[in-house]
């Protein structure tokens, strides 16, 4: 079976990475191959038209794929809330909250994350034509095996970008080089409200293999489930990791990025976190219609969150 991630260098969907590296996969019985395909938008593509069994991706990206959740479900979260962060460059002084510091700037965005850092702008009162604030992809972060994280760290690092939203783990190397400041994390609660429930990282499946293997399924749903116990057990092994798959400095860094998610780290997906995240894809015309939990989240798997 073939899972595939939007960014392989991160902190956001490492449970799904984790459980084929550790292994998590194959003691269920089943034989998951990992791909990187980016941005997230085509991942859910690739998902839609057979080419993956699974995506380790952000819930609301599913609906880019599949309209009004028709063909997919969601089977586990892979770890709670909205999961990236805003930084800006560090000579702006910005402070931890002060969305009015983007007024002018550049942000670096991926395809997919970008609608999430739009709609929190309009709910802090920012107009991005009003205000000169201009959300877009970072250069050179479209090529196949590049982290768009890391990248837009480097881009940030050489000027080319003001500030970007991304993952923790590219967001903790431009930290840790002196050249970004965290003004925004949305995990934590650190932006407007509502922002906190737009999205979750999530293990994703398509009706098609549910009807085909729905065993496979629910053992994928285990896996997933074992992971993030293992991980909080030991949230070391999550070096192992990063020795097989990252650079140095990020394989350095996994295992304290993932100790500081722990408190996240469960795996059901509640009726209000799907309330939440349907009512920011209506804000965003990514929903057009009301649906039932059910018909977002395959419920014949949720008894194993709590296994």
């Amino acid at each position: 079976m073939r899972i595939a991630v939007p960014d392989l260098i991160s902190n956001s969907y490492f449970p799904a990475v984790a459980a084929v590296e550790l292994g998590f996969f194959k003691a269920e019985g089943l034989d998951v191959e990992l791909e990187l395909v980016f941005p997230v938008p085509k991942t859910m593509e690739d998902l839609r038209d057979g080419k993956l069994d699974f995506v380790a991706g952000a819930a609301h990206a599913t609906l880019q794929a599949f309209p009004n959740w028709k063909g997919a479900k969601l089977l586990a979260a892979l770890a709670q809330n909205t999961y990236w962060m805003l930084v800006l460059k560090a000579d702006l002084n910005a402070k931890m909250g002060d969305v009015d510091a983007v007024k002018g700037l550049r942000i670096g965005a991926a395809p997919g994350p970008d609608s999430t850092i739009r709609q929190l702008l309009v709910e802090a009162r920012i107009d991005l034509e009003r205000d000169n604030v201009n959300v877009g992809p970072v250069p050179g972060s479209t090529g196949a095996g590049v982290s768009f994280g890391v990248n837009a760290a480097k881009a940030l690092e050489d000027g080319v970008i003001d500030g970007f939203w991304a993952n923790a783990m590219g967001v903790e190397v431009a930290v840790r080089k002196g050249t970004g400041t965290v003004v925004l994390d949305a995990r934590r609660g650190i932006c407007p409200p509502a922002a906190v429930h737009y999205t979750f990282p999530a293990l994703v499946t398509s009706d098609a293999v549910i009807e085909r293997d729905p065993e496979s399924v629910r053992a994928a749903v285990r896996a997933i489930v074992n992971v993030q116990k293992a991980l909080k057990e030991d949230p070391s092994r999550a070096t192992e990791v990063g020795e097989k798959l990252f650079p140095a400095m990020e394989a350095a860094l996994i295992a304290g990025l993932i100790e500081r998610d722990l408190p996240f780290y469960d795996p059901s997906i509640s009726e209000d976190k799907v309330k939440g995240m349907n009512g920011f894809a209506m804000e965003i015309g990514l929903l057009t219609e009301d649906v039932a939990y059910d018909q977002v989240v395959g419920t014949q798997f949720s008894g194993i969150w709590t296994e």
